[in-house]
């Protein structure tokens, strides 16, 4: 139980700390609303679960082994948050006149939260890496991994979501303001696109 309690503590400090996806649900619940923010953040949860999920089956410790598949996963996220930023910077910015919903559709956001997170594989090399502390070797190793993976996406979800939320009710007044719709979608696309950067960059450590 003590093993547990000091896992949920650790995991809350690491999901509270800064990192690229609380600040890319953070970006996008002030430029498109709170579907967005949330459903970034419901995104971010199910890509961590993958790595999780691999994890425990061994498949990361595949990719950390090999230079060829963690460089063609960095390569593959890298692209893709880059694609993401360049999307963002071409915006003409949300407009609460408009008959469409600001936010847009949260699954669309969804699908970007999923995929930016699985295909990070510093992501993965970091629950390789993180979770085998909290389990019990003598126990079934894997299936004790992922549960504590799942342990970790709610926590992620639940902080995420607050985080998307909040930063939505924000960026709606902002939103009002056409000069500070359009100022929010490119400060989202620089910091999708240097994300990217900063991924395609990363050295393979565990």
């Amino acid at each position: 139980m003590v093993q547990f309690v000091s896992f949920l503590a650790a995991s809350l400090i690491c999901v509270v700390a800064p990192g690229p996806d609380n600040l890319g649900v953070l970006s996008l619940g002030l430029s498109r609303g709170r579907k967005a923010g949330i459903g970034f953040a419901a995104g971010c949860a199910l890509g961590g679960l993958t790595h999780t999920t691999g994890a425990s089956l061994g498949l990361t410790a595949l990719v950390a082994a090999s230079p060829a598949a963690f460089n063609a996963m960095k390569f593959a996220g890298a692209a893709y948050l880059c694609y993401l930023g360049v999307k963002a910077l071409r915006s003409k910015g949300a407009s609460l006149d408009s008959k469409e919903a600001p936010e847009g559709d949260a699954r669309q956001f969804l699908t970007r939260g999923f995929v930016s997170n699985a295909l990070n594989p510093k992501v993965a090399l970091f629950f390789l890496a993180f979770l085998p502390q909290f389990v019990n070797p003598h126990g079934p190793v894997g299936l004790q991994m992922l549960l504590l993976g799942v342990c970790f996406g709610v926590m992620t979800l639940a902080v995420f979501s607050l985080v998307g939320y909040f930063s939505g009710a924000i960026g709606a007044w902002l939103r009002r303001r056409p000069f500070f719709s359009q100022w929010l979608d490119r400060a989202t696309g620089c910091l999708f696109i240097g994300l990217g950067v900063r991924l395609a960059l990363a050295k393979q450590r565990m």
